[in-house]
């Protein structure tokens, strides 16, 4: 006959614990589930808010690898994989990004984006293999994990180190230990869930927060943005490129025509046509200046202006 353990098994994540607020929620109406869910979701922000000082040192280390001509790659399996697939393709029509700057790896491919796909995350070696393929020393690594022990990302990020790349472990447990060869541990106390151990919840939204947050901040240091707005995006569609005139026009104060105007003497080239207006100099010069000062628009307008001075 069978024996069933009666012993409770430690678990130190705290994802995993039962969430002594939410034991009723079966007993609850609609609305109250549904507020219990919504109370948990604002604790989430004060808990990224707690690690930003380490979210820095990442976004530093992210930006230094991209200056220097190397790839920033994210590492992650289930829901962490899911949500770093979303945020690297995202990141190209948003701020017209080269598609290998940022490089996503989730474990079991493709396939388990959709599907759950068994034991791809306890392989080790798979993670370590498939970084060892393609990253360079000057590479920088960011993995995510809700445990901080998932086999696939630590195997991923010893691998990158190994290789000469600098890494990050963004975790949804405080207790785990750093892994060795992690230059940042970034650990997210989001305590348990409203359903035990379901991390798509309040792990998974401090990971959407992060990683919105890292690679905004990333491409706003690498010169994508001017104040708070998108330059560097390309108009292929109507709707773009009705977004493209008003962002001109937002930045420069130019009439809609100016702007048309500026845009097409530019070539397409929203930032070429930001500088025209704002500088007097032609599309050509502001090409140059631009390039000459890594693509900021801010630098390049500095130095239109010590040119002319």
């Amino acid at each position: 006959m069978m024996t069933v353990p009666t012993q409770v098994v430690h678990v130190d994540s705290p994802t995993e614990q039962r969430n002594p607020r939410t034991t009723e929620i079966d007993r609850m109406p609609t609305l109250g589930i549904l507020g219990l869910i919504n109370s948990e979701d604002r604790r989430v922000p004060e808990a990224v808010h707690e690690v930003l000082p380490e979210l820095a040192n990442a976004v530093d280390l992210a930006v230094d690898a991209l200056r220097s001509g190397h790839r920033v790659h994210y590492v992650g399996a289930g829901t962490s994989g899911r949500l770093a697939v979303l945020d690297a393709a995202e990141l190209i029509p948003t701020y017209n990004v080269p598609k290998d700057w940022f490089v996503a790896h989730h474990a079991g491919g493709d396939r388990a984006l959709r599907d759950a796909v068994e034991n791809v995350e306890d392989d080790a070696k798979a993670g370590a293999r498939e970084l060892a393929a393609v990253v360079e020393p000057g590479d920088f690594v960011l993995g995510l994990t809700a445990s901080g022990r998932t086999p696939f990302v630590l195997g991923a990020l010893n691998a990158a180190s190994g290789r000469g790349a600098h890494t990050a472990l963004v975790s949804g447990n405080p207790q785990a230990m750093r892994p060795v060869g992690v230059d940042v541990l970034i650990a997210v106390n989001t305590g348990p869930e409203v359903i035990a151990g379901s991390t798509r919840m309040k792990a998974g939204t401090a990971q959407k927060i992060i990683l919105t947050a890292f690679s905004t901040t990333t491409m706003i240091k690498m010169g994508r943005t001017y104040s708070n707005l998108m330059v560097s995006m390309r108009a292929t569609n109507a709707k773009l490129r009705g977004r493209t005139l008003r962002i001109l026009g937002e930045a420069t104060g130019a009439d809609e025509q100016e702007c048309s105007d500026a845009l097409a003497e530019a070539g397409g080239d929203l930032k070429v046509a930001l500088m025209h207006l704002l500088s007097g100099v032609d599309a050509k010069t502001a090409s140059r200046m631009l390039a000459a000062n890594g693509g900021h628009v801010r630098d390049a307008l500095l130095t239109a202006a010590t040119c002319s001075a």
